[in-house]
């Protein structure tokens, strides 16, 4: 019996030390994904001023709070605009941005096949 108390004692804490590496994960992973207002070309992750340490802990105290990645980037989104994410949704705003390349690669592919291709026949 003993022994089952302390494989039940072993196992969570090693449950809820898988969960706050995993929290330290998403943590980062937003961090990373958000521009310092500061640096400007650097991400909150990589960044040391004081603006992304105080973006850092209120990610850190979002993820606590129970709030999903979407809601924090919605949250973020909403207080310092849609700038601040360095890969912005794709909503009517930002649709040229996300479309521009692949329309070059295709206008790129076509002018190619042009020079090359019907040149040889």
């Amino acid at each position: 019996m003993k022994f089952v108390h302390i494989f039940l004692i072993v196992s969570i804490f090693l449950s809820s030390n898988f969960l706050k590496a995993d929290d330290v994960k998403t943590e980062n992973k937003i961090a990373k994904n958000l521009r310092c207002l500061i640096c400007q070309g650097q991400s909150v992750y990589d960044s040391d001023s004081e603006f992304a340490i105080s973006l850092k802990l209120v990610i850190k105290n979002k993820i606590q709070q129970g709030m999903s990645e979407e809601q924090i980037y919605s949250f973020v989104k909403i207080k310092y605009g849609e700038w601040i994410l360095y890969e912005p949704e794709f909503n009517k705003n930002t649709y040229f941005l996300w479309l521009l390349p692949i329309l070059m690669f295709i206008f790129g592919g076509a002018i190619i096949f042009k020079l090359f291709i019907i040149k040889k026949n």
